[in-house]
């Protein structure tokens, strides 16, 4: 990462909370013009004191991302950010990672660089995997039971390829994120996806978004998703089942979101421009 008011903060918590409001941003989470949060309201979901979360808006505004109208109203700043579409062949990229790493944020910005399809396992499948973990006597933010693992994440995956699956074979990019923990382990379940998109007419890249630990606890506790409850009553059981070494079995692009590394934004970008050299090949 490049030096910047970000890299100039004290703390390594106020550097993880202006990084992950950075990403928000650039990935059109928060939009221009939108009222931000609280100070107290934004501490509270970083488990961070109103001191590390002003300090992360002055370095913020800094960089002309946030507009400190008051000590307790901060407007979005983004307008200039807006990206220009960049001329890429469609292709299907799937991007898989830990919860919280941010891959979801990467898959936006790619897909606000490029104009191709976002497909995020959350959106399309988890409010009927809520209602079914509960209809199954779980509760309903447990993605680690063996009820979900066995019995609704197959179909939960099966869905969320169709759907790329219908994309690409109209002809249009998608930018497809869920954790693909299981998947990207598995590389005959990886060439049989190579084929089916090369049926389609498009190739397959795979992306594994990675980034260091306390990176991924402020992000999930930012969040403060329904689906991160079980993992959050439970971080350091949680944290025993993440390999922070895992990579896919094949060929793939690997993206830093820990706060030492360069903006989500700049490393987007740069995939694209790889991916443009390798089909130019």
């Amino acid at each position: 990462m490049t030096d910047g008011p970000i890299d100039a903060l004290s703390g390594a918590l106020q550097q993880r909370i202006a990084r992950d409001i950075q990403n928000q941003i650039e990935a059109g989470v928060l939009r221009d013009g939108e009222v931000m949060p609280s100070t107290r309201v934004l501490a509270e979901r970083a488990g961070a004191s109103v001191f590390t979360v002003n300090e992360a808006m002055k370095a913020l505004a800094e960089m002309g991302l946030v507009e400190n109208q008051s000590r307790s109203r901060r407007i979005v700043r983004s307008a200039h950010l807006t990206p220009k579409t960049i001329e890429a062949a469609p292709r299907a990229l799937l991007i898989g990672g830990y919860a919280g790493c941010g891959k979801t944020e990467l898959g936006r910005i790619l897909t606000r660089l490029t104009g191709w399809m976002i497909i995020d396992k959350d959106t399309i499948t988890r409010p009927v995997v809520e209602v079914a973990l509960e209809a199954l006597g779980a509760e309903s933010s447990d993605r680690e039971s063996e009820t979900y693992l066995s019995k609704i994440r197959p179909r939960e995956y099966e869905a969320l390829m169709s759907t790329a699956h219908e994309n690409t074979a109209c002809g249009a990019g998608a930018v497809v994120t869920a954790p693909f923990l299981r998947e990207f382990n598995d590389a005959s379940w990886l060439a049989r996806q190579q084929a089916q998109f090369v049926d389609d007419g498009l190739p397959m890249s795979v992306v594994w978004v990675t980034c260091d630990a306390d990176t991924m606890l402020t992000y999930v506790r930012r969040r403060g998703a329904a689906r991160d409850a079980h993992k959050l009553a439970n971080w350091d059981t949680y944290m025993k089942g993440v390999d922070l070494k895992f990579r896919p079995v094949v060929d793939h692009h690997v993206i830093d979101n820990s706060t030492s590394a360069e903006p989500l934004k700049d490393q987007a970008e740069r995939l694209i421009a790889t991916l443009a050299e390798v089909s130019a090949k």
